[in-house]
């Protein structure tokens, strides 16, 4: 008689690792409540699930509001900080498109957690990223270079010889969009709030590509309404501090001009006159990259990366990065809090992948 074959009960194997993570179990000052900690994880990929070593990471202010509870996607908790970087593929399940061992990789889907030295995530969040794009630039085009380049993509026909207006001078942001500016021909007009180093900020973002850049408070002047009366009326006009900055700037708007609302960062609400709307036939928007990202095709995040990484390439979009070792992430998160650093914080959780 033979004997019957029992089905074994016995798991899948798994094999974890330990990954080094910055994370936070409620919300609160972060200073308070990130904690650098050890984190196990099922190293084994399978389906779409890919394996990738951070590289870098930076810290940006929406992470920090994520942190508190302040932001509008609240990943669940135990949560790792961090929604923007670059790392390598180290593994794809057996049905992950897209990404092969090798690549690098940016990550496209907010709150997944990048302040980490490994992890496993869907191949669908991941885009490619060309190796010979320094770590920390690629590390950094996630956000605000992407942010700049949907704005003024999506909203306004922009022309060579047109004219954008933007508030947040000092801010990644601005200085992806000079850049951008510079490139399609089109003329950027930047307000910036008074800082101590003025004039290598000022020159930086006209090497960068801005046509001009005016004190925050200037921009409701007569002498504004002259420094640009040569220039074509703006069609276009980005906000991302609001209160009586994103008046100003709305004011200063073409009649049927388009105002975007991108970012809030005086925590002041966007006051705009009633009289823009009936003269003036403004329209206003607002835009979020996260929401863009979650209905945007593959191919289309994808090809907006390319376009990005061409521009890198070509020496005409950069990075003005400070780098911090991921083990003094503390250091890093306190440089942050200083305000008006003039670069954007990265964590360098591989030093030996960072440029020279």
């Amino acid at each position: 008689m033979f004997a019957l074959a029992r089905r074994s009960s016995v798991a899948p194997m798994r094999s974890y690792a330990t990954a080094t993570v910055v994370q936070y179990t409620k919300h609160g000052v972060p200073a308070n409540v990130l904690k650098t900690t050890k984190l196990e994880f099922n190293e084994k990929v399978s389906g779409d699930s890919v394996r990738v070593k951070i590289l870098a990471a930076p810290i940006n202010p929406a992470d920090l509001n994520q942190v508190e509870g302040t932001y509008a996607l609240l990943p669940e908790r135990p949560a790792v900080g961090g929604n923007e970087g670059v790392g390598v593929v180290e593994a794809v399940g057996d049905k992950a498109s897209g990404v092969a061992v090798g690549d690098h990789v940016l990550f496209g889907t907010a709150g997944l957690g990048t302040w980490r030295t490994q992890g496993v995530f869907p191949a669908s969040s991941l885009l490619r990223v060309p190796k010979d794009v320094p770590v920390e630039v690629a590390a950094t085009l996630g956000v605000n270079a992407c942010t700049a380049y949907r704005l003024l993509s999506d909203f306004v026909a922009l022309e060579k010889g047109d004219v954008v207006l933007a508030n947040g001078g000092s801010s990644g942001v601005a200085a992806a969009l000079a850049a951008l500016c510079r490139a399609r021909g089109v003329k950027l007009v930047l307000s910036m709030r008074m800082r101590p180093d003025w004039e290598p900020m000022v020159e930086r973002l006209k090497a960068q590509g801005a046509t001009a850049v005016v004190e925050e408070g200037m921009v409701r002047t007569p002498a504004f309404k002259e420094l640009i009366a040569d220039l074509p009326a703006p069609k276009l006009a980005l906000n991302c501090v609001g209160g009586r900055s994103a008046t100003d700037l709305a004011r200063r708007l073409a009649p049927g001009g388009t105002f975007v609302t991108y970012g809030g960062m005086s925590r002041q609400p966007v006051t705009l006159p009633t009289s823009l709307f009936i003269f003036r036939d403004i329209a206003a928007r607002g835009f979020w990259m996260t929401e863009w990202n979650k209905r945007a095709s593959s191919a289309d995040r994808q090809a907006m990366i390319d376009d990005l990484c061409a521009l890198v390439r070509a020496g005409e979009l950069k990075a003005f990065v400070e780098r911090h070792d991921f083990a003094e992430f503390e250091a890093a998160l306190a440089r942050v809090n200083e305000g008006q650093v003039g670069r954007k914080v990265v964590l360098a959780i591989d030093p030996s992948a960072m440029s020279k």
